[in-house]
C-alpha cells in the first residue's frame, strides 16, 4: 500500500491528482501538504499543515504519516497524472531492486503540447541539489524513517535535499526508464534563461542551506576536504610573458573583433599576450582575426586536427611555446569589462598564493545591457569550503585564469561542454582557488551562445557527464583521506 504527500494550493490544482489517485486500489492515505490555515476539505484526503514544501519540518511530517510500504511524494504545485498501473510498476520494480528512492521519465505539457521529458541516472556524483527527478518520488517507507531518524539539522529549504542525500547512502536511487505519469510544466524558459537561477542573488539563502546539506554529507561519505592546500612557488619554467589571455573560437563573426579588442585595451605592469585558437571558422571569423595579428602580442592558431573540442583548443593554447605564466579565459562571445580586468586577475595569483583564479561577471544582452540576474560572483567559491562546494555547484564562474604549469600538468578534457568545470574539480582538490568579487567580465547572452537553447536530450546527455565528473572527483576524494588517514 501507498501513502502519497501532494503540495496543496486549491481543489483546480490538486482534483485531476487526487481523483487518480482515489481510482487506484494501492493508495492507502492522500494527504495535502497546505502552507495556509482554513484550506478547504477535500472529499477523501487528509490536510497536513507545512511550513514550507521542502523544509525538514515537512520532510518529519511525512515520515510520521508514512506508515506503508511505500510513500509517494508529488513535488510541484501542478497538475500530474497518473500512467497505466504506475504504482503497481513501481511498485514491482522497488520489489525487485529493493531501491530506497525511485523516480521515472514522464511526459510533459507545455503550451498545451504533450512532449516526453526523460531523466537521467542518478550517480554517487549527483550532488547537484536542482538535480532533475521529476515531480514523482516513490520511497521505500523504511528507508525514509531511517534517513530522516538521522536528520540532524532544521532546514527550511533544504531538507528535501538533505532527504535524498541520506536515502542514497542507505540504499540505491533507482532510475524508471519508463514514462510512468505526465505534469504541467509551466516554466516555458529556454535552457538559456534558466541556467544561472541558482546564482540568482535573491536565491543566497537557498544556497546557504544547500551547502551545509552538502558539506555535512561529504564528512559523512569520507569526501570532505579541509582547507589544507599545497603551496604555489610560481617558479616552474621560464616565460616570455607574465600572462597570455586564451580565446578558442569557432564562427563567432559578430563578436570575435569586440572580445580582441578587450584584450588588446589591458592596462598592465607585465608583458602579455593574446593566444587566439581558430578552430576552423568558415563565416569570416579567420579574416577578422587576422587584421589584429599586426600587433605581435596577437597569436593567430588554427589545429591541423578537426578533432578539437574548447577543451582541446584550450590545451592547444596553453601549451603553445608563447604562452604566459598565467592563461586567462576569454570566451568568443564576450568582453573583459575595464582595462584593468588581466592586472587584477595577475595580482590576485601572488596575493592568494592559488593556481586557480576565479572571477565576477555581469550578465548582458548583445548590445551589452544588464539583464537578470545582473552581477553573478558565485560566492560559494570560498577559501573556507570552495573545494567542497564545487561538488555541488554546476559551473565555476568566470574570467577563469590557470597558473600554466599546473595547467599543463592536468589538461581539459576534449569536450565543447564541462571541460573548465572538470579543470577546476581537479584544482580545487589540491590547490587553492582565489576569487576576486569585482566584476572583471561582461557575459553576453544571446541566440547563438552554445547553450541557448537545448533540447531535453542535450540537457540530459551534458548533465551526465558533468554528473561523471563528480563522481571521479568523488571518488579520488575519498580515496585520498582513506589513504591520508592510514
Amino acid at each position: 500500500m501507498i501513502n502519497c504527500f501532494i503540495p496543496f494550493l486549491s481543489l483546480s490544482q490538486t482534483g485531476q491528482a487526487v481523483r487518480a489517485l482515489r481510482q487506484c486500489g494501492r493508495v492507502k492515505n492522500i494527504y495535502l501538504l497546505a502552507t495556509e490555515k482554513g484550506t478547504d476539505e477535500v472529499e477523501g484526503c487528509e490536510i497536513l499543515m507545512i511550513d514550507s514544501p521542502a523544509s525538514t519540518a515537512t520532510i518529519r511530517t511525512i515520515a510520521l504519516h508514512a506508515d506503508t510500504a511505500y510513500t509517494l511524494l508529488y513535488t510541484k504545485y501542478t497538475a500530474f497524472g497518473l500512467g497505466q498501473f504506475a504504482f503497481e510498476r513501481l511498485s514491482a520494480i522497488a520489489g525487485d531492486t529493493n531501491a530506497g528512492m525511485l523516480y521515472a521519465d514522464r511526459y510533459q505539457v507545455k503550451d498545451g503540447n504533450c512532449r516526453p521529458a526523460p531523466v537521467i541516472d542518478y550517480q554517487r556524483g549527483s550532488l547537484r541539489d536542482d538535480f532533475d527527478f521529476g515531480s514523482l518520488l516513490f520511497f521505500r517507507s523504511s528507508v525514509l524513517k531511517q534517513a530522516v531518524r538521522a536528520m540532524d539539522a532544521d532546514y527550511r529549504f533544504a531538507g528535501l535535499y538533505d532527504l535524498r542525500l541520506r536515502v542514497s547512502e542507505l540504499s540505491e536511487l533507482v532510475h524508471v526508464n519508463e514514462y510512468l505519469y505526465t505534469e504541467a510544466e509551466p516554466d516555458t524558459r529556454k535552457s538559456g534563461e534558466k541556467l544561472f537561477d541558482y546564482v540568482d542573488p535573491k536565491n543566497r539563502a537557498v544556497q546557504v542551506e544547500m551547502e551545509a546539506v552538502c558539506t555535512a554529507y561529504l564528512k559523512r561519505v569520507g569526501g570532505y576536504l579541509a582547507p589544507d592546500f599545497e603551496p604555489v612557488a610560481f617558479d616552474a619554467g621560464a616565460f616570455g610573458q607574465e600572462a597570455s589571455v586564451i580565446i578558442p573560437v569557432r564562427n563567432r563573426i559578430r563578436t570575435i573583433e569586440d572580445a580582441i579588442r578587450s584584450v588588446l585595451a589591458q592596462k598592465t605592469t607585465f608583458r602579455f599576450n593574446l593566444i587566439i585558437v581558430d578552430n576552423h571558422s568558415t563565416d569570416g571569423t579567420s579574416e577578422a582575426i587576422e587584421k589584429y595579428t599586426s600587433d605581435a602580442r596577437v597569436i593567430h592558431l588554427m589545429p591541423e586536427r578537426s578533432d578539437l573540442g574548447i577543451g582541446g583548443c584550450w590545451n592547444m593554447g596553453v601549451h603553445h611555446p608563447a604562452c604566459g605564466k598565467f592563461a586567462v579565459q576569454l570566451d568568443s562571445d564576450d568582453m573583459y569589462s575595464g582595462p584593468d580586468t588581466l592586472q587584477k586577475i595577475v595580482d590576485a595569483f601572488y596575493e592568494q598564493n592559488c593556481a586557480m583564479v576565479v572571477g565576477t561577471y555581469r550578465m548582458t544582452d548583445f548590445n551589452l545591457n544588464e539583464i537578470p540576474p545582473g552581477i553573478i560572483d558565485h560566492r560559494e567559491w570560498t577559501p573556507e569550503n570552495g573545494r567542497n562546494n564545487a561538488l555541488r555547484i554546476n559551473g565555476l564562474g568566470a574570467p577563469r585564469a590557470f597558473y600554466t604549469p599546473v595547467l599543463r600538468e592536468i589538461n581539459l578534457p576534449n569536450t565543447s561542454y564541462g571541460e573548465d568545470y572538470a579543470v577546476g574539480l581537479r584544482i580545487s582538490r589540491t590547490w587553492r582557488i582565489g576569487r576576486i568579487y569585482d566584476v572583471l567580465y561582461l557575459c553576453r547572452r544571446w541566440e547563438d551562445n552554445s547553450d541557448a537553447a537545448l533540447d531535453i536530450v542535450k540537457m540530459n546527455a551534458h548533465n551526465t557527464y558533468k554528473d561523471r565528473l563528480r563522481t571521479w572527483e568523488l571518488q579520488a576524494r575519498i580515496a585520498l583521506n582513506a589513504q591520508s588517514s592510514r
